[in-house]
């Protein structure tokens, strides 16, 4: 299989351009990239390996696996002590300044590269790396665009799955199934060690407010101690609310997108709290400029729930969120992060999920979730199934 056909070069060297450019900023001379994630992000697929990027110039890619892979610059290695020796060999000098994905390989992996290269420095960059990602090139908004409509187009078909007298589980698989079927690709990319989920969750009546461990808006609290988040076995009951957040990867980028349903009615006060969820949403993407501080998002949400009484359930009661929106791309929660104190500036071509979200007692959650990029004079919304309560 060639490696770089000459249009995903095309946009590959757009990608390597920009990392080098950051490099020369923080004087690093080579980038060491191992994790799946940045392999994803810098060859356009993944192998067992190593992107080898000097600060100038195209990168070397030494592989273990697959064996089919061939181009310019590609180097066959059994383990990567053999990446000094190419180096020798092509009269390259070993880095001074070398970059490590320090927040996600081991301990051991970062001591057997300095052994490797013997830098005089050696940089941690995954920050470095995920501040580059946050800035989609052209390329990348089409992709996530795409994965946003098949999303949009899946959601519109969940109220056909609802059987009455079903369980959380039951609805849980038979939505799993429909957007495999749909084309999604399951696997959820999460940034961080200690985060971890399936394909979403779905939450139903109170277990909505139920603490979780991982660092998502809402948690819920699972079916088994293994993995405590998500849908419980709680029947979809009378007067609860049904709030479905299925991850939209069916390109590799991953639109973020929830919605609430309910079996029945809901109270005045759910009903009310999601028009704010609405407004709120609306209100922040009008905000969401290039240039804005994310932290002037977060704070303009809590003046809004507040000033609607809401503020004690805004993005959960027993544990509170404490961000309303994030990155997304080639993981779930990708830089920046809408919260306080992040004076982060928004800029153009960023992909941000914005989620109100309440939770009201007896009720369940209530509020909205959607995929913008971060245009001239506005976010453009790109998930649009519809967003009113849809009533099972």
């Amino acid at each position: 299989m060639l490696l770089y056909t000459q249009s995903r070069k095309k946009e590959l060297s757009i990608r390597w351009r920009k990392i080098q450019e950051k490099m020369k900023e923080e004087n690093i001379e080579v980038s060491l990239i191992s994790t799946n994630t940045n392999l994803l992000y810098t060859l356009g697929c993944i192998i067992s390996g190593y992107v080898y990027l000097p600060q100038e110039g195209d990168p070397l890619v030494f592989v273990k696996r697959p064996v089919d892979l061939e181009g310019e610059n590609v180097f066959y290695i059994r383990k990567v002590e053999q990446i000094a020796e190419v180096l020798v060999e092509k009269n390259i000098s070993s880095p001074r300044v070398l970059l490590l994905e320090g927040d996600e390989i081991s301990y051991s992996e970062w001591m057997r590269y300095e052994k490797v290269f013997f830098p005089r420095q050696i940089v941690n960059g995954t920050n470095l790396l995920r501040k580059v990602r946050s800035v989609k090139t052209d390329y990348e908004v089409a992709e996530l665009t795409e994965s946003a409509k098949l999303q949009s187009y899946a959601y519109k078909e969940i109220p056909l799955l609802y059987r009455p007298g079903m369980s959380d589980h039951e609805f849980t698989i038979e939505i799993e199934r429909l957007f495999r079927l749909r084309g999604n690709l399951g696997i959820f990319r999460i940034f961080g060690s200690s985060m971890e989920a399936f394909m979403g969750t779905v939450l139903v009546g109170e277990n909505a407010s139920e603490p979780s461990p991982y660092d998502f808006a809402l948690g819920g609290k699972g079916m088994h101690h293994s993995l405590p988040i998500g849908h419980s076995g709680a029947l979809l009951e009378q007067g609860k609310s049904v709030m479905v957040d299925i991850n939209g990867n069916f390109t590799g980028y991953i639109a973020d997108q929830s919605r609430t349903f309910s079996v029945g009615e809901l109270t005045e006060e759910a009903c009310y709290a999601h028009q704010v969820s609405l407004e709120i949403q609306q209100t922040l993407a009008e905000m969401g400029k290039p240039g804005v501080p994310c932290q002037d998002l977060y704070q303009k949400s809590l003046q809004i729930a507040e000033r609607h009484n809401l503020q004690d359930c805004f993005m959960g009661t027993k544990q509170k969120a404490k961000f309303v929106g994030h990155g997304v791309g080639l993981v779930i929660n990708e830089l920046p992060v809408i919260c306080d104190k992040n004076t982060e500036l928004l800029a153009e071509n960023m992909t941000i999920a914005l989620e109100p979200k309440f939770i009201i007692p007896g009720v369940g959650a209530v509020g909205t979730e959607n995929t913008f990029v971060v245009r001239e004079n506005r976010m453009e919304q790109i998930t649009f199934a519809p967003e009113e309560i849809i009533e099972l």
